[in-house]
């Protein structure tokens, strides 16, 4: 490598390569965990008051769906931030990009406190939510790709990849507590006046977290990876266009197995507050105290699953976590409609194990199947095109056979599906556990 190549590289000793890795993971986590406390909460608030405030004229059931039908053009707005930021993640930099994301993220849920209800204007109510929501999916779009790389792309050695990427992932459920603690401490406060105004708060507190997460990225340095791409002059014009064109097969894989990791998941975390204190009667606070245990397990369940995935390998952890989840789909019904407190309380805990066995490994099981420098939107694009089949109608499809056929049972066969096509879809992408990715 030229001397010119290594000061762009900017050459560092072993110790300060280990602080900014420790730092890159500390912002790439500290970054997701706010992005998702902001994407879970509108999910959290969704199944619970949105209906009520920007549906009331229709019947509960189908004020459910029209909620969830906004809330779903946020997974509709995430492969477009994944276009969009993708393409700058590869030609300017992972840090810009993640830099862009946080706050177009946090600036959209800040708002979201602010939006009149239908009594005060109507439909525009919903208008207004629906346009807030798109952007927190572009914002969302754009966050995964660059904190996975801005993670994994100062990891020195191939053997802990999958770990080390893994803790971005850890954002979700880091957000997911968090969410769902906010709601339930705003519960506990405002009381009866939850709907009023008490769902509100949360999202007005999402600007101080947005401050910290601003704070700690703009303190990072740009990737050893991306920074050898511009050094070698490797920078693609367009990448976007140019991955579509190399990787399709990677990309659609890419999708297609996180059928049974985000399908389920927000069937378990979102719709199941509709399920269970709309059709079950369940307490709101046992169903927020629940996912909030939930989250908690995996705090650790995440960082396991990608350790294993370095010692046997990302695809057969994940194949293993699909298999898991399908079967357990129809576990976590038979708990919920018992309507026990204890029952419901571990259905809900134990369901993201399996998921979490799948998202552990899942981030370097991705990432890697990209060329570094059309990672950033190889991965992103991949990643979030699952949205539109699995994440956002996830609970669409969920209400609406909960519509037809009144059995939390037929859900469950719709996670099962969904696992079978995520074990055949992991079996063919490839698998560059512990091999060098930067030759391919």
């Amino acid at each position: 490598m030229s001397s010119t190549t290594n000061y762009m590289i900017g050459e560092l000793s072993d110790i300060d390569h280990r602080r900014q890795l420790h730092r890159a993971i500390l912002a790439s986590t500290i970054g997701t965990t706010i992005e998702w406390y902001d994407f879970f909460l509108y999910s959290t608030v969704t199944g619970l008051v949105f209906a009520q405030l920007y549906f009331p004229n229709f019947d509960p059931l189908v004020g459910t769906l029209n909620a969830f039908g906004v809330y779903a053009v946020g997974f509709a707005a995430r492969p477009v931030g994944a276009a969009i930021f993708g393409h700058y993640g590869d030609r300017i930099g992972r840090k810009s990009a993640l830099i862009s994301t946080l706050l177009l993220m946090g600036i959209a849920t800040f708002l979201v406190a602010f939006v009149p209800t239908y009594q005060s204007i109507g439909i525009w109510g919903a208008i207004i939510l629906t346009i807030l929501r798109f952007v927190q999916g572009v914002g969302v779009g754009g966050e995964w790709g660059g904190s996975v790389l801005l993670a994994m792309e100062w990891a020195r050695t191939d053997h802990h990849r999958g770990f080390i990427a893994s803790w971005p992932q850890f954002g979700v459920p880091a957000g997911l507590f968090l969410a769902n603690l906010a709601v339930l401490v705003f519960s506990a406060i405002s009381g009866d006046q939850f709907v009023n105004w008490g769902w509100r708060v949360p999202f007005i507190l999402s600007i101080v977290l947005i401050a910290v997460g601003l704070w700690i990225r703009l303190g990072i340095l740009e990737t050893p990876v991306f920074r050898r791409v511009v050094a070698e002059n490797k920078v693609e014009r367009a990448p976007m266009l140019e991955v579509i064109r190399r990787h399709p097969k990677e990309i659609i894989l890419s999708a297609l197995v996180r059928m049974a990791e985000q399908a389920p998941f927000y069937i378990f975390t979102a719709f199941v507050f509709s399920y269970a204190t709309g059709v079950l009667k369940v307490s709101r606070d046992l169903v927020l105290i629940s996912v909030l245990a939930a989250a908690l397990v995996s705090f650790f369940s995440i960082p396991i699953a990608g350790h294993l995935s370095d010692r046997f390998g990302r695809r057969r952890v994940y194949i293993v976590g699909a298999i898991a989840c399908g079967i357990y789909g129809f576990i976590y019904f038979a708990l919920l409609d018992t309507m026990v407190p204890w029952l419901v309380f571990i259905g809900i805990v134990v369901s993201l194990i399996p998921h979490d066995t799948m998202y552990g490994p899942q981030a370097a099981l991705i990432a890697e199947s990209f060329t570094e420098r059309l990672r950033y939107s190889g991965a992103s694009l991949g990643y979030q095109l699952a949205s539109i089949i699995a994440g956002g109608p996830a609970p669409l499809i969920a209400a609406a056979l909960l519509a037809a056929y009144r059995s939390g049972y037929v859900i469950a066969v719709y996670i099962a599906a969904c696992a079978v096509i995520s074990v055949v879809s992991a079996a063919l992408l490839p698998d560059y556990t512990g091999r060098d990715i930067s030759k391919h």
